[in-house]
C-alpha cells in the first residue's frame, strides 16, 4: 500500500519528462510508472496531477535567514527566521534551503554549527543545511577543525575575498588563508562557496563616489563594477588551479567577466561551478532609479544589459548551474533605509516566487525544457552540494520532495498574495504557471494555498561531495 500516488502528471524525472505516476511510500518515492498504470486502489490518497508539471522540490543554496544585519545608524537588523521564511519556501515549491554556520569569535567549528542549530532545529519547516562561514583571521588550529568537520557532514566552506563595506570588517579572508583553506578542501573532499570581489577596487570605488559626491544608492554598479569581478575570478580561480583537486562554486556570479572567468576555468577541465540569482537575470543597474529601487539590490550590485545576457548565455552553457535568492528576508522599510552606496539593505526577498518566476522567464519566454528549468532550480544544486539524489530527483528511494506547478495558471505576482513580508521585487510580474502542490518527505506542505507544515517538520541535512562534482562533472 502506497501512501500517496500522484496521477498523470508531466513528471521531470533524471531520464527526462515522462507522463506518468509517482508513488510514496512513507518518506520516499517508491515507483514511478506510466500514468494510469498504477492503481488508485493501491494508494491511501491520490492527487490527481492530470495537465501539472511534476518536479523535485526547489532547492535554494544560498540563503541568509536570522541574519544581523547592520542598519545605518549601527542597530542591528534582524531579519526573518527559518519559520518565516521557510513557510513562503514551501507556499513556493522549494522545500530545501542551504544557510550559513558563522565560524568566528573563538568558537571551533563545531560550536559554530551548534550555535547555528539554535535558529534552525525545531523551527524551520523546510529540510535545510549549511555551509560554515570563514571570517577574518581564522585560528591556526582552523585547518584541522576544517577536516574534522568535512568529514562530520559539513563540507562546504563560504570565503569572502572582500568586506564588501567600508565600515565592515571581519569578512575578506586574506589569500594565504584560503591557500590553506584550498589545501585542505582538496584533500577531504570539501567545496569552497566564494564571494568573490576585488577589494582594492571595491574600496577604491567607494573613496572615489564620496569625494565626488556621488553617494546615492544608485551607484553601486560602479563600486561592485564588472573590473573588480573579473579580478576576483581569476585571482582565485588560479590559486585553486595551484592545488590540485580544489573544487569550487562562484556565488551569485553578477557579471560577463564572472561567466567567462568560470567558462574558461572548466575548459581546462577545473571542478567549478557557477551561481547566479534571480534579480541579476531580470533586473539590471538602471532599476536602482526605479522608486525604492534599493529594494532590486543585492552584493554584488545589479549590472548592465549585457551582463544579463551573459549570465542567460552561462545558464544555457554549463557555466551558471544554479539559479538561488542570496534571501535576506525584512520588511519594506528595513530594505529601503539605507539610502546611500555605503548602507544598503542587501539581500533579497525571493525564496517564494523564484519557481513561478523563473517558469515564465525560462521555459515560456526563452524555451527552457523542463528539465533545463529544474535543473537549474533544483537538481544541479543538490548534486553539487552533496544531496543528490536524496534530494533533487524523483526516482525510487529519493526523498519524496516534490512540487506541482499548474501552468494555465495566470495573473501578477503581488506582495499581498505572498507570504514572505510586505513588499517584492517581483511586484507586477506575469505569472505563467505557479506551485499548487508542495509535499516534502512525503507529507503535504502545502495544497492549492493552504498551509499544513508545522516548525518542526524540517531536517538537517548532513552532506558528502560526490566523487562527480570534485571532478567537475556534476551539472
Amino acid at each position: 500500500m502506497f501512501d500517496l500516488i500522484i496521477r498523470g502528471g508531466d513528471v521531470v524525472t533524471p531520464q527526462g519528462v515522462i507522463r506518468g505516476d509517482v508513488a510514496v511510500a512513507g518518506e520516499t518515492i517508491a515507483a514511478i510508472a506510466a500514468a494510469g498504470a498504477l492503481s488508485t486502489e493501491t494508494a491511501k490518497r491520490v492527487i490527481d496531477a492530470t495537465g501539472h508539471v511534476v518536479m523535485p522540490g526547489g532547492i535554494d543554496p544560498h540563503v541568509h535567514l536570522h541574519h544581523v544585519w547592520t542598519k545605518p545608524d549601527g542597530t542591528p537588523l534582524i531579519t526573518a527566521g527559518s519559520e518565516q521564511v521557510g513557510r513562503a519556501a514551501l507556499h513556493g515549491g522549494t522545500t530545501t534551503f542551504i544557510d550559513f554556520a558563522y565560524w568566528r569569535g573563538g568558537l571551533s567549528a563545531q560550536q559554530a554549527v551548534e550555535t547555528r542549530d539554535k535558529d534552525f532545529v525545531g523551527k524551520s519547516p523546510c529540510d535545510w543545511a549549511y555551509h560554515i562561514m570563514l571570517h577574518s583571521e581564522p585560528p591556526p588550529e582552523f585547518s584541522g577543525q576544517l577536516a574534522e568537520a568535512i568529514q562530520a557532514g559539513y563540507p562546504t566552506l563560504k570565503i569572502f575575498t572582500t568586506n564588501i563595506l567600508p565600515a565592515r570588517s571581519g569578512r575578506m579572508i586574506d589569500f594565504d588563508d584560503i591557500w590553506e583553506a584550498f589545501q585542505v578542501l582538496a584533500k577531504e573532499g570539501g567545496l569552497g562557496v566564494i564571494h568573490a570581489e576585488d577589494n582594492d577596487i571595491v574600496m577604491h570605488m567607494y573613496a572615489k563616489l564620496i569625494r565626488e559626491g556621488r553617494v546615492g544608492f544608485e551607484y553601486p554598479a560602479e563600486v561592485h563594477n564588472q573590473l573588480s569581478e573579473d579580478l576576483s575570478f581569476r585571482r582565485i580561480l588560479r590559486l585553486a588551479q595551484s592545488v590540485p583537486g580544489t573544487a569550487l562554486y562562484m556565488m551569485h556570479v553578477s557579471a560577463g567577466t564572472g561567466v567567462a572567468a568560470i567558462a574558461e576555468a572548466r575548459a581546462k577541465g577545473l571542478p567549478i561551478y557557477g551561481e547566479t540569482l534571480h534579480q541579476y537575470l531580470l533586473y539590471s543597474q538602471d532599476d536602482y532609479k526605479r522608486p525604492n529601487g534599493q529594494i532590486y539590490h543585492t552584493y554584488p550590485s545589479l549590472k548592465s544589459a549585457e551582463d544579463q545576457k551573459a549570465l542567460w548565455y552561462g545558464t544555457a552553457n554549463d557555466t551558471i548551474h544554479c539559479i538561488a535568492t542570496d534571501e535576506l528576508c525584512c520588511a519594506l522599510k528595513d530594505k529601503t533605509i539605507g539610502n546611500r552606496i555605503d548602507d544598503t539593505t542587501g539581500g533579497n526577498s525571493g525564496v517564494e516566487p523564484r519557481l513561478g518566476v523563473m517558469y515564465t522567464e525560462m521555459v515560456v519566454r526563452r524555451g527552457y525544457s523542463l528539465s533545463q528549468y529544474a535543473n537549474l532550480v533544483s537538481s544541479n544544486a543538490a548534486k553539487i552540494m552533496g544531496l543528490y539524489p536524496k534530494k533533487g530527483a524523483i526516482a525510487p528511494g529519493s526523498d519524496a520532495d516534490i512540487a506541482i506547478l499548474d501552468p494555465t495558471q495566470r495573473g501578477k505576482v503581488r506582495a499581498a498574495d505572498l507570504h514572505e513580508t510586505d513588499y517584492t521585487p517581483w511586484e507586477g510580474h506575469d505569472i505563467f504557471a505557479w506551485p499548487v502542490v508542495t509535499i516534502l518527505r512525503g507529507k503535504v506542505m502545502v495544497e492549492k494555498s493552504e498551509y499544513f507544515g508545522s516548525p518542526g517538520d524540517g531536517r538537517y541535512l548532513k552532506r558528502k561531495i560526490s566523487s562527480r562534482t570534485l571532478s567537475g562533472a556534476a551539472s
